[in-house]
């Protein structure tokens, strides 16, 4: 099992650190917030520590559960504390009317986290074409993109821990596109499926 860090203290690092907890994973909760931050290592259980705010996390895997803004910011603020770890953003930085991304270029909050990241951290994009509530009580896929295969190896890893399935969509370029399907899923809930209870996923046809 692995031991991963959450940095942040909302829904989504409530929702991935209960089934951390219940994969048998070891888990740290870093906020801004310190008593934020107990609070939910006191709500996850399974033996969740707390960590002091920009010191070196106790886990191997460092996930930023932060609004897209932030997640850049504080991947330079921590700095030197995040070598060597795995870096995963699952963050979707969509415009004000969730039709398409703030980006004015072909970028992504990943790639522009490996452009600041200490030496020795890998980046993973994971997790952002997934609707919390779906997280919470179903098994989809978790699309993953990242240039370090070690990085990814060890995401796709911590993914079926929790009873989940990894699927590698190439490299860290890949992430801008997996951003925009978090666009599509959005637009789906809208529209064609008409609620959020869905998840993307991949089915396999073999002859």
């Amino acid at each position: 099992m692995s031991g991963i860090t959450l940095i942040g203290t909302g829904n989504m690092a409530r929702t991935i650190g209960t089934l951390a907890v219940a994969g048998g994973n070891t888990v740290e909760v870093m906020g801004r917030d310190q008593a934020k931050a107990e609070g939910l290592a006191k709500t996850l259980g399974g033996g969740t520590t707390t960590g002091k705010w920009g010191a070196v996390p106790a886990g191997d895997i460092v996930i930023t559960a932060l609004l897209h803004d932030g997640v850049v910011p504080v991947v330079l603020e921590y700095g030197d504390a995040l070598a060597g770890k795995v870096i995963v953003d699952i963050s979707n930085p969509f415009n004000a009317t969730f039709d398409g991304l703030v980006h004015s270029e072909e970028t992504s909050v990943a790639q522009e986290v490996a452009k600041v990241a200490p030496a020795g951290a890998g980046v993973v994009k994971a997790f952002n074409t997934i609707f919390r509530d779906v997280l919470e009580k179903g098994r989809p896929n978790v699309f993953m993109a990242g240039d370090d295969a070690q990085a990814k190896a060890d995401v796709a890893a911590f993914v079926e821990s929790l009873g989940l399935r990894p699927l590698d969509v190439g490299g860290l370029k890949m992430a801008h596109w997996l951003e925009g399907v978090g666009v599509v899923t959005v637009g789906l809930a809208g529209n064609g499926v008409g609620h959020w209870d869905f998840a993307l996923g991949v089915d396999e046809f073999t002859g």
